[in-house]
């Protein structure tokens, strides 16, 4: 069997939920031959992971002629270059969430805050850069496999199985990504991150709810139902006075000039509708939460929750590095362990789903398109909430002279 070679690109956080992914991919031989990074400690992680070519450009990487993937494991802001020199040397790509957004790359004076930048040039630039990696993977006759764990969530495909098997329609659904703010330096300034919590957690929930009605369009008319228009507001809770003069802070609370909290209303093309919330002042453990409302069924989904392990410590120090779920503030008290959380949320499922497109030379389930919609609707809402009004996004898109 012909193995599927891998470059990866970056060697963060993610890039391990990858690799650990990758390994368990079946059926299909994987290997990954190259890893770029400006990490300090590269060789020990090449090595590490066994790993024989490792590079500080990745460049190099992309000049492998065995290599048929290129994972992108880098900050949002360099997403779009690494896609588009990736497809133009004719590998496949798989690209983390979210796919691309405005960074202020245009702006001259680099200590501007770019969140203050109007949401409509926002908009314009953040789907322009989406169309143009999109542009460059059809034109090089490459996959672009847009990693969005949410859709491979072992509870996700069961309840799509509900779904078809129910027949009904989709009348309402509600998601969520919460938890109590990162503490990657990044995500505090607009310039890296591309936005605040309503781009680094709700473009899961997003991504989430335009899969399943593109989905229920899909098997019942043979193309997607598409958002329409939409309502959003954001804000940042961690700026009142009252919880400023709290000497205790429980919640990451130092963000630039991004949101901590976002709500986006969505109308979808056949009327039906959608709620997304995500916001970084949740405490007690991360929020990834889905409700389905059809006319013949009700469905929810909770990807984080767990009772299969119950843990009880007196004081924090006890269960000492041992993992128990992320983004929770405390082992002390009763804790829900979770015996495999990579798993529960979809990354091994969505490697194996990628690198048998691939190998089957199809479509992945979760594709660039689903990535570009996701850039769209996050920016549209962006602009609703600093207009106050609702938004068409035929009509958003007309105005500024884009085929959407």
């Amino acid at each position: 069997m012909k193995t599927i070679k891998i470059g990866l690109i970056g060697s963060g956080f993610v890039t391990h939920l990858h690799l650990n992914a990758f390994r368990q991919v079946v059926g299909i031989p994987v290997q990954v031959v190259a890893v770029a990074s400006l990490d300090d400690d590269l060789d020990r992680f090449a090595k590490k992971f066994n790993i024989p070519h490792y590079y500080s450009d990745y460049r190099k990487v992309l000049q492998h002629d065995e290599i048929d993937m290129i994972d992108v494991c880098v900050p949002n802001v360099l997403h779009k270059r690494v896609c588009i020199d990736a497809a133009e040397a004719g590998k496949h790509i798989i690209c983390e969430k979210p796919l691309t957004g405005y960074f202020g790359e245009d702006l001259e004076d680099k200590t501007v805050a770019v969140g203050e930048t109007s949401k409509l040039e926002m908009y314009k630039k953040a789907v322009k850069n989406a169309d143009e990696i999109m542009d460059a993977v059809q034109r090089n006759n490459v996959k672009l496999c847009y990693a969005e764990d949410f859709v491979y969530a072992p509870p996700v495909t069961k309840a799509k199985r509900l779904l078809e098997a129910a027949g009904g329609t989709i009348l309402e659904l509600r998601s969520e990504e919460s938890h109590s703010g990162s503490h990657a330096a990044y995500s505090r300034e607009w310039r890296l991150s591309g936005g605040g919590s309503l781009m680094r957690l709700g473009s899961h929930p997003l991504g989430l709810v335009i899969h399943l009605k593109n989905f229920e369009g899909k098997m019942k008319y043979g193309k997607p139902i598409k958002v329409k228009s939409l309502t959003a507001e954001v804000g940042n809770l961690t700026r009142v006075s009252a919880f400023q003069k709290e000497e205790k802070k429980w919640m990451v609370d130092r963000w630039k000039d991004v949101e901590d909290w976002a709500a986006v209303f969505l109308t979808f093309e056949d009327g039906t509708k959608g709620v997304v919330f995500s916001n970084d002042i949740t405490l007690g453990g991360i929020v990834n939460t889905l409700a389905i409302y059809s006319s013949n069924a009700v469905i929810k989904v909770d990807m984080a929750a767990n009772d299969a392990i119950k843990a009880y410590a007196p004081a924090h120090e006890i269960f000492g590095d041992e993992y128990i779920s992320e983004k929770i503030e405390t082992k002390a008290g009763w804790t829900f362990p979770s015996p495999d959380e990579d798993w529960m949320r979809g990354y091994p499922q969505e490697m194996q789903d990628f690198v048998e497109a691939v190998y089957y030379g199809r479509d992945p389930v979760s594709d660039g398109e689903l990535g570009r919609q996701v850039v769209e609707v996050t920016y549209a809402a962006y602009l609703s909430a600093e207009e106050g009004r609702r938004i068409d996004l035929d009509e958003l898109n007309k105005e500024i002279g884009r085929n959407r």
